[in-house]
C-alpha cells in the first residue's frame, strides 16, 4: 500500500479540501451577517420634499440599524392605497384621509403624526372675485380634494357661515387641477392647504375663509398592522426620528425650505412662507388628540365623507409616542 506523505499528492488535495472549505465558511458566515443586517426593510411612502429630504438634510438618515425602501408618491392617496395592499409598511396623509381608508376595514393605524396650524388650511379664489367672505360662497361651485381636508373645510366653513351643505356645489379636483380651474373660472373659489395657499397667494388668489376652530390640520404617520407586530422596533426608531426631524426644521426654516425647493423646483420664497406659516410640530397621539380627532370625524360622518361613526381610538396605536420627548 502506497503511504501517504506530508508532501505527497493525497495531503496537497487535503490542505486544498480544509483550505476550500473554510473559505465557504467564511463567505456563508459573511453573507448570514449581511442578511442579517439586511433582514429588516421598511418599505416607506414619501412624496417629493417630505419625509426623506427632511431626514437627509437633518442628519437623521444615518446610521440606521434598518434599510429604509422609499417610493415616492404624487398625492398621499395612493400612499394610502399602497400600505392597504401590502406594498408599504409606513406613510403618512391627513387625518381625515387616514379616516376614510381606515372606515374601509383597512389594517391599518395611525401611530404618530404632526400638527400645523389650522389657518393653513384655506378657501381660496381669484383676486378679481366678487366673494369677499365666507358666506358669498353659498351657490357657488367650490374645488377640493374628496374624502380629505378639502372637501371637509367646505362644508364646515358653509355650516358655519349658515348655510346648507347642499348650498354650494362640490368639485373634487386634486391641487393641481383645482388650480387650473380657478385661474380659469370654471371653479368659484378652492380649498387647499400650504404651500399651495402661499404659491396662490403670490398669483394674486385671495383667502376667504380658513380652518381655525373647524379642523384638526394633522398630518398622520401610519403604519400597516403588519409592520407594527413584525418590525415595532424599526417603526419605532423611524418615528422618534421623524419627530426630531421636525423639531430640526422649526429652528432651521431657511435652510429646509431651500432644501426642499431645490428638490421639488417650487419657489424658496414660496416654501419658507408656507413652512412660517404651518409651524408643522410632532404630536403624541394621547387622549387629547383622539378626542380632537373624534371629533373632526363624526362631523366628517355628518357630512358625508365618512360612511359610518368611527371609534378614532382603535384608528391609533399610543404606544409609539407615549413616552415621546416632542419640546
Amino acid at each position: 500500500m502506497r503511504k501517504l506523505t506530508r508532501s505527497g499528492p493525497a495531503y496537497s488535495l487535503t490542505r486544498r479540501t480544509a483550505a476550500a472549505l473554510i473559505t465557504a465558511v467564511i463567505t456563508l458566515s459573511t453573507s448570514a451577517a449581511a442578511l442579517a443586517a439586511d433582514a429588516i426593510v421598511l418599505r416607506v411612502g414619501d412624496q417629493k420634499g417630505g419625509n426623506r429630504s427632511l431626514l437627509e438634510i437633518s442628519g437623521l438618515a444615518k446610521d440606521l440599524p434598518y434599510k429604509i425602501e422609499w417610493s415616492e408618491f404624487p398625492a398621499a392617496a395612493p400612499i394610502l392605497e399602497a400600505i392597504n395592499a401590502g406594498a408599504l409598511d409606513v406613510g403618512y396623509t391627513g387625518d381625515l384621509s387616514f379616516l376614510t381608508v381606515y372606515a374601509s376595514g383597512a389594517p391599518i393605524k395611525a401611530i404618530g403624526g404632526t400638527r400645523s396650524d389650522a389657518r393653513t388650511q384655506a378657501i381660496l379664489v381669484r383676486g378679481d372675485s366678487p366673494i369677499k367672505t365666507a358666506a358669498d360662497l353659498k351657490g357657488k361651485r367650490l374645488a377640493g380634494t374628496r374624502g380629505g381636508w378639502g372637501q371637509f373645510l367646505i362644508n364646515a366653513t358653509l355650516e358655519k357661515a349658515g348655510s346648507r351643505i347642499e348650498d354650494a356645489t362640490f368639485a373634487p379636483l386634486g391641487p393641481v387641477d383645482a388650480k387650473i380651474a380657478l385661474l380659469a373660472g370654471s371653479i368659484d373659489a378652492w380649498a387647499v392647504w400650504e404651500p399651495y395657499i402661499s404659491y396662490a397667494t403670490k398669483d394674486k388668489a385671495r383667502v376667504v375663509a380658513d380652518g381655525e376652530g373647524l379642523t384638526p390640520t394633522i398630518t398622520f404617520i401610519v403604519a400597516s398592522d403588519n409592520a407594527i407586530a413584525t418590525k415595532r422596533a424599526a417603526v419605532q426608531d423611524l418615528v422618534q426620528r421623524l419627530n426630531k426631524a421636525r423639531l430640526w426644521s422649526l429652528d432651521h426654516l431657511a435652510e429646509y425650505a431651500r432644501n426642499t425647493a431645490e428638490l421639488t423646483k417650487l419657489p424658496e420664497d414660496v416654501l419658507l412662507a408656507a413652512y412660517t406659516a404651518q409651524k408643522t410640530s410632532p404630536i403624541a397621539i394621547d387622549e387629547a388628540v383622539v378626542k380632537e380627532v373624534q371629533a373632526a370625524s363624526d362631523r366628517a360622518t355628518r357630512y358625508g365623507i365618512l360612511g359610518k361613526t368611527l371609534d378614532v381610538g382603535k384608528a391609533v396605536d399610543r404606544s409609539f409616542t407615549a413616552s415621546a420627548n416632542l419640546n
